[in-house]
């Protein structure tokens, strides 16, 4: 073979492989139109300070739209404390009606009573992303199943005093988010490690509402996102 046939059979493969990594590098992200919940992929990378409601919404919003389910009204699960005049927020008010389903279209929860009973179908095969991925939980590294709520067990806000929600969103640096666990598993056999919205409070070398810091005890700064209609 001569050089110049060899060197155009190399060309050819180099181009071939580049061609196929470009259309692997623009493929969509997984769809699920009829999806109405989802743990979020990713928050915005600050920590507990989401921004607030609005922006804690925009991210659910952002993030249904990619996947295809983005023509309906998303909101976060987070519940907010009353604080300079303000009234607190539930979270379990925030998110409609129900029933909510998966990226794979499996039922987690009737309606709002049925997301706070103790036969929603949440956990670690049915709380997935919106791309329809687990989120790593107990026995995984790193483990990023604390998901922010600031609520508690029936989904509303927590009393003015101790902070439960990094200053309503809006702080990395001071105060707590109380978290739960997305797989309902924890380090203890209680209804706090089993709870899927009221577990802990986070915690850290920061003080609690840093990415670093949730990222110290099993998070990652996610949370939870349901179609209000």
């Amino acid at each position: 073979m001569s050089k110049a046939n060899l060197f155009a059979i190399v060309a050819s493969v180099a181009v071939t492989t580049l061609g196929s990594n470009a259309s692997l590098a623009q493929q969509p992200p997984p769809q699920s139109p009829n999806m109405t919940f989802f743990i979020t992929s990713s928050g915005p990378g600050k920590g507990a300070d989401l921004g607030g409601l609005e922006g804690a919404d925009r991210q659910c919003q952002t993030l249904a739209q990619a996947a295809g389910a983005g023509n309906k009204t998303w909101r976060a699960y987070l519940s907010t404390q009353a604080a300079d005049g303000a009234q607190a927020v539930n979270a379990r008010d925030r998110i409609g009606r129900g029933p909510w389903q998966n990226f794979k279209n499996e039922v987690v929860a009737q309606n709002v009573d049925d997301l706070h009973g103790d036969n929603n179908k949440l956990g670690m095969q049915m709380s997935l992303t919106e791309r329809g991925t687990v989120v790593a939980g107990v026995g995984y590294t790193p483990n990023a199943h604390d998901v922010l709520t600031g609520s508690q067990m029936d989904g509303r806000a927590f009393a003015p005093g101790e902070d439960r929600t990094c200053r309503n969103w809006t702080s990395s640096t001071q105060g707590a988010a109380m978290v739960g666990h997305s797989d309902r598993k924890g380090l203890r056999d209680d209804a706090a490690s089993k709870s899927w919205n009221s577990s802990h409070p986070s915690r850290g070398p920061d003080g609690g509402c840093s990415q670093n810091d949730l990222r110290s005890t099993g998070g990652n700064g996610l949370f939870y996102c349901f179609a209000a209609n």
